[in-house]
């Protein structure tokens, strides 16, 4: 998982922050094509989507790309932090789409992509056919006259001011109306390029992070690799006003936030497989675990516990299974779990159960329809929200609830287009869904498309086309709470565009943008990450953006704060550039590795471990590694 060293003055052989493919078209600045939330809306769509050049090179000039930032000629790309490289399979909601390491990373759940050779899709608000607008109706005479030369020239300039500013005001408003009248069909993504989506702007400010006066951290503590005899996973980390928690090897385990040091440790019968990501206000939080440790005759024991800690206290408050829906008298696998204010929610194919958060008292249980539908799963913060799944399995009806935490009962409904196979939950409130909508990202990214839902009336407010041909973010298509690489606040949703070059010798750099919940329209709001850096967004902070830069292979990361009015952006914290910081930072991939930042204490942690981990016999693995400012 380390990177190898790297030789001095040279660019990186591989490593944090890498691409690990070229973007489409080729390496070199990128064109933005309309709708895109870069600079003026051109008035028709470039050739080759985003990243393409505009014009054909010459006949005979090579068309390979270089393997990208930092990469020497000959030399394969090497995995990077924020870079996902697949997961392993993860029992229950319905089949991954990434590849598990090792394993052959094709057959049934992993995405196709588009057919080879067809053109990408033009998003809907494009313009499809020249403006139709009648002329006004010629007059023979005025009072019996007729027009002379010079009126009628008067008149054939007017028509033509009448018809330019009649142009104008189509274009920029072209894409806003027609996602309202079909709205599960088609993507608004617009042609404006108005500067806050017709909502007004984001208000901005109101964040507790506050740049210290002195942003270069050090290095905290680094958390050694457990050895273990095969893949596990230790998902679920949390970081309180004094603690940093983890899952570990049978347990979960707080440490010192400042000095590093073990503070407690709560016994497991067996490993953690699901952790929520939400904490109450007094630090409480929720997981699930197997029901025993592994052992020969029984290599994989079922997820069936839930419980709830005190992160505060290092005490596990209580846990119980419940028995399946489906099943009789077997207890449910669970697959996913949740915190919503003082609701535990979990579900597994055979059901689920939501409970109190304080005495794990059951509260409710999912209903089991004649038709088959059963709750996918849910996902928690200020509100709760589920994905209902109906139908076959190969052809489902997917459903978005918003729920009343404390009884179960929906408040309201949204059918998921056909095509939809998968749906996670980006936010709860708002309520917003990721999707890949027939398959069509072809990335393995999971999205393809937002949904921005009302969760009152379940009605579509909008729907955002946002391929992964050009922006980051992530979805793992078969867990309902998993999305990264985005966050969402002032009525907008804010994504990271995919990497591109930059204006240097080499290095790629990106930008954070954002549209508009409410009329899917891309805002002027832009960050750049700046020369051999790209960036993604960690959490919302108040009005602001919390965002992460990855490094150059020569420096180290960067916590960053956008303000979300004048997106203008505030260095937190700057990790050291010396080698060893910098080898502990980039030693984790974007796919198996949790963030969090709080209180300029940043901590990276592991979400899957495994036998040797892949790395070299000189490199040093790390369940977890945390820097802090002064």
């Amino acid at each position: 998982m380390t990177q190898p060293p790297q030789p001095p003055n040279e660019p990186p052989q591989g490593g944090f922050g890498a691409p690990q493919d070229p973007p489409p078209g080729g390496f070199g600045a990128p064109t933005p094509p309309p709708a895109d939330p870069f600079g003026k809306q051109p008035a028709t769509l470039p050739a080759g989507g985003f990243g393409a050049p505009q014009t054909p090179p010459p006949a005979g000039t090579p068309q390979q790309p270089g393997p990208g930032y930092g990469y020497p000629q000959g030399q394969p790309p090497q995995p990077g932090y924020g870079y996902p490289q697949g997961r392993p399979p993860q029992p229950g909601y319905g089949y991954p789409q990434s590849p598990v390491p090792g394993q052959p990373q094709q057959g049934y759940g992993f995405p196709q992509g588009l057919p080879p050779g067809q053109p990408p899709q033009q998003g809907y608000g494009y313009p499809t056919s020249p403006m139709q607008q009648p002329y006004p109706p010629q007059q023979n005479g005025n009072g019996g006259k007729k027009f002379t030369t010079q009126m009628q020239i008067i008149v054939a300039a007017s028509v033509a001011i009448v018809l330019i500013v009649a142009a104008g005001i189509w274009f920029s408003s072209s894409g806003g109306d027609d996602g309202k009248k079909d709205e599960a069909a088609q993507s608004s993504g617009g042609t404006a390029e108005g500067k806050d989506g017709g909502q007004g702007g984001a208000v901005g400010g109101g964040g507790k992070e506050k740049a210290p006066a002195d942003p270069k951290s050090r290095v905290v503590f680094q958390l050694p690799e457990p050895k273990v005899d095969d893949i596990t996973m230790v998902d679920g980390s949390w970081l309180t006003d004094k603690a940093y928690v983890k899952t570990g090897l049978n347990e979960i385990v707080g440490y010192d936030a400042v000095k590093g040091t073990k503070l407690w440790s709560i016994p497991l019968a067996g490993q953690v497989c699901a952790a929520s990501r939400h904490m109450s206000k007094d630090y409480k939080t929720a997981i699930a675990f197997e029901e025993a440790k592994p052992t020969k005759a029984k290599k994989y024991q079922p997820c069936n516990q839930v419980g709830a800690i005190d992160l505060n206290t290092g005490k596990l408050m209580w846990s119980k299974s419940v028995t399946a829906s489906t099943s009789g008298d077997e207890p449910v696998r669970y697959h996913g779990v949740t915190l919503s204010g003082t609701t535990v929610a979990a579900a597994g194919l055979e059901g689920g159960a939501a409970f109190d958060l304080n005495t794990g008292a059951e509260r409710w249980k999912p209903k089991v329809s004649t038709d088959g539908c059963l709750d996918a799963g849910y996902a928690g913060g200020e509100a709760l929200a589920a994905v209902r799944r109906c139908g076959a399995h190969d052809d489902p009806q997917l459903v978005i609830q918003a729920l009343n935490p404390t009884t179960g009962a929906p408040l309201s409904s949204y059918k998921m287009p056909p095509g939809v196979e998968y749906a996670s939950i980006v936010s709860t409130k708002p309520l917003v869904v990721a999707a890949d909508v027939g398959g069509t990202a072809g990335d393995g990214s999971g999205i393809s498309d937002f949904f921005s839902i009302d969760a009152s009336t379940g009605k579509l407010l909008t729907r955002i086309a946002a391929g992964g041909e050009k922006y980051a973010a992530r979805c793992e298509s078969t867990e309902v709470e998993s999305c990264r690489k985005l966050a969402v606040g002032n009525n907008r949703i804010y994504v990271p565009t995919e990497g591109h070059e930059g204006t240097g010798e080499y290095g790629d750099t990106n930008e954070i943008v954002s549209f508009d919940l409410t009329t899917g329209k891309p805002t002027s709001d832009r960050a750049d990450a700046g020369e051999r850096y790209t960036m993604f967004p960690l959490r919302m902070d108040g009005g602001n953006i919390i965002a992460y830069k990855t490094p150059p292979y020569d420096k180290g990361g960067q916590i960053i704060s956008i303000d979300g009015a004048t997106f203008k952006q505030t260095v937190l914290m700057e990790n050291p550039s010396e080698k060893s910081a910098r080898d502990a930072e980039t030693s984790f991939t974007g796919e198996y590795s949790e963030m969090l930042y709080s209180g300029g204490r940043l901590c990276i942690s592991q979400t899957m471990i495994s036998k040797g981990g892949g790395a070299s016999l000189t490199d040093k693995e790390y369940l977890a590694v945390s820097f802090g400012t002064s």
